[in-house]
């Protein structure tokens, strides 16, 4: 066996044994065994990474079996090995084996951590799967392995209705997505008598220009194609229109948000389109669409992102926002861009959610940041690394010189946007820009700046509560494990008294209190001492800190500098590298726009969050129905509950009352019985029990039988 068929299997092997071993040896041992095959494939994957940076490795393909041979269609499982693939190698493997360490001390209580833990390393072996796919069949196979794996986890605590909500949620959009992208892999099969990826990008200029028929009328067949396959990475990356589960997907334990937002199942359409980007390459419609989806999202989710008061949420909505960079780069057929911005955003997203984690722990649970405050002393180190991440995410820098990650992968996109002739998305990508400056400074000032407001919390008063007579003040993941699985109202999250309503639109505290303002809830401590996480979650913290700092300067020659980077790729994604020249031609403006807007948005957070706490407040309350529709994410829940909830559950009531009830049962079984019923009735009747009606009846049939005989 090669290091390649550990990298993948190890976290199959590692699941299933966990999985089927559950609580018979305890928790220990199955986390050992998923973290360790975790940090082994991790282990393995960065000297591939490192052989094709030095150039020492050469794209391969290892066979693993045959799987299906029918007439002309032929598909062999075969694990790809080139740059893409190893970018993507040490992405999943490593921030996975940090996600699976941060869980021994996040789900430390939790009664099922087996369970969790096989799950995590089952979500991973699909990713690998994925983007070691050698054909589109395999590929398929781990996408439609990540949605499984991604709603066994985002409905983890299955006792908990909004975790369940959310994880169906997730599948069924999904389902929409993929339904595209089957139709697209339909189509190139159809087209290409193939489903082996090599062969069809190798043939996939051919077909420039050709029509075919779809939808009763003829269109550019790589159009088709195309736009068929990317509706399957608007489902699984969350793109505007099939966005809806992302935030939700907050439900789930936090771990399960780093691992889904920062390394695995929304990257997947990103590595799909770089993967077959020769095939985009072919259609500029395709690429247009690609465009202005991914520029839509980034602008969307943006904005949104400014109102949410859920610390997980405004995470997950900048996830969005930071996918829609990456589709906009690809768009303009910048393609090792935005896996640059891809690799880079692993790091400090992860760091993100996993920081935010620690945060909720020592809060007990809290995830409002109205609620917070003052938090930088009480828990420095997880204060330093979400500091390291926000300067990340902001693109902090100094030009000619570097600075943190998104400085280097963030603004590359932008200039390359502006050099390909796509000034809108460049634009658009700048005012995101702003807005992820202003949202991010917004979430940290909340959090460790201010007075404290840890008084006015429910979750807090619950803990102190609790710590009458116990010192459960400091075994708040295990109230949290016990609560989940018992659906009590202080579940991780979010109690019973804030369930997202019917649509979706929000969880969390009742949403329009931003309006209200931070400042008008009342300071103070209560007497609560927030705690520093253990060392398990805060050593993964320290080591995402380092590639937040250093992954952008490091690594940026690689995958996008036009002298370099075309030998780094050598082929595995199309590469233009007189765009990339461009890219460093553009004027002085554009190179400095994502820099100013970025301490722009850091002025207005901190004259709005700090200097004038009572800001926030006028300004929603003047402009009421911009804010509104900020805070209820365009209405888009609403809308989408609209049109498909509440016609489906009308569907389904009819066919339920009038088709199921009132047909089916009435003259199927229900009808039967009551034939049988009335029969049976009919036939008592006639049983009386005395000898003489028996011998009546017996009298009457003879007499009968006797008369139509005489009467033939």
């Amino acid at each position: 066996m090669t290091s390649i068929h550990f990298i993948v299997f190890v976290p199959l092997v590692a699941a299933i044994v966990a999985g089927f071993a559950n609580k018979s040896f305890g928790a220990t041992l199955p986390k050992a065994i998923t973290t360790g095959g975790l940090f082994l494939a991790s282990a393995l994957s960065w000297p591939i990474f490192i052989g094709f940076l030095t150039g020492a490795n050469a794209a391969t393909v290892t066979p693993v079996l045959h799987f299906i041979h029918s007439g002309t269609f032929d598909v062999s499982w075969a694990l790809r090995v080139d740059a893409l693939t190893a970018v993507m190698l040490v992405v999943i493997t490593s921030v996975s084996a940090l996600v699976h360490l941060y869980s021994w001390g996040y789900m430390a209580e939790d009664p099922d951590q087996p369970r969790f833990f096989a799950y995590l390393s089952l979500f991973t072996f699909a990713m690998l799967m994925l983007v070691t796919a050698d054909n589109l069949i395999q590929m398929f196979f781990g996408w439609e392995g990540v949605g499984l794996a991604s709603y066994l986890l985002i409905g983890f605590w299955f006792r908990k209705p909004s975790a369940n909500a959310a994880a169906i949620k997730a599948f069924v959009v999904n389902r929409v997505g993929d339904l595209g992208f089957m139709l697209g892999i339909f189509g190139t099969y159809l087209v290409f008598n193939t489903v082996s990826i090599p062969a069809i990008l190798a043939a996939a200029p051919s077909m420039a220009g050709s029509t075919i028929g779809f939808l009763w009328f003829r269109a550019d067949t790589m159009t088709v194609l195309c736009l068929l396959l990317f509706v399957g990475a608007m489902g699984k990356s969350a793109q505007l229109g099939l966005h809806t589960w992302l935030p939700d997907a907050m439900e789930g334990p936090t771990p399960v948000s780093a691992l889904i937002h920062a390394a695995t199942m929304v990257t997947a359409g990103v590595f799909m389109v770089c993967r077959l980007s020769p095939m985009f390459q072919t259609s500029p419609t395709a690429m247009g669409f690609v465009t202005f989806i991914g520029a839509a999202t980034c602008l969307f989710a943006a904005t949104v992102g400014t109102t949410q008061t859920d610390i997980k949420r405004v995470i997950a909505y900048s996830t969005c926002s930071q996918l829609g960079y990456m589709f906009f780069a690809a768009g303009v057929g910048a393609y090792g861009a935005a896996m640059f911005h891809l690799f880079t955003h692993a790091f400090f997203k992860a760091l993100l959610f996993l920081g935010a984690g620690s945060v909720i722990h020592a809060m007990h649970h809290e995830q409002d940041m109205r609620y917070y405050g003052g938090l930088r002393k009480a828990i420095p180190i997880t204060f330093w690394g979400m500091l390291l991440g926000t300067l990340a995410i902001t693109g902090v820098g100094i030009y000619g010189v570097g600075g943190f990650a998104g400085y280097h992968s963030k603004d590359a996109i932008i200039e390359v946007a502006w050099a390909a002739g796509s000034p809108v998305a460049s634009m658009v990508g700048v005012f995101a820009a702003l807005l992820t400056s202003f949202y991010s400074w917004r979430l940290m000032f909340l959090t460790f700046w201010g007075e404290p407001r840890w008084a006015a919390s429910e979750h807090i008063q619950h803990a102190l509560h609790d710590a009458h007579g116990h010192d459960h003040a400091h075994d708040a993941h295990g109230h949290e494990a016990h609560a989940a699985e018992h659906g009590s109202a202080h579940a991780h999250g979010h109690d019973d008294a804030h369930q997202p309503d019917p649509a979706g639109e929000n969880s969390g505290h009742a949403p329009a209190v931003e309006s209200r303002g931070f400042n008008e809830i009342p300071k103070g401590t209560g007497g609560y001492h927030p705690h520093e996480s253990p060392l398990p979650m805060l050593i993964p913290l320290i080591v995402l800190s380092i590639g937040a700092v250093a992954a952008g300067f490091v690594f940026h020659h690689w995958f996008i500098d036009p002298e370099t980077a075309g030998g780094f790729w050598k082929g595995a994604l199309y590469f233009n590298e007189h765009l990339m020249h461009e890219m460093h031609q553009v004027p002085l403006l554009v190179q400095l726009a994502a820099t100013i807007v970025m301490l722009t948005g850091l002025l207005i957070a901190y004259l709005t969050y700090i200097r004038s706490p009572e800001a926030p407040a006028k300004f929603a309350d003047t402009f009421q129905p911009l804010y509104q529709f900020l805070l209820r994410k365009w209405y888009f829940d609403e809308l989408y509950h609209f049109l498909f909830v509440r016609p489906a559950f009308a569907i389904g009531r009819l066919l339920w009352h009038r088709g199921d009830e009132g047909t089916i049962d009435r003259f199927g079984p229900n009808g039967s019985a009551w034939v049988v019923q009335v029969g049976s009735r009919v036939a008592g009747r006639l049983q009386t029990g005395y000898v003489y009606t028996y011998a009546f009846v017996m009298l009457i049939g003879l007499t009968a039988a006797i008369t139509w005989a005489i009467a033939g």
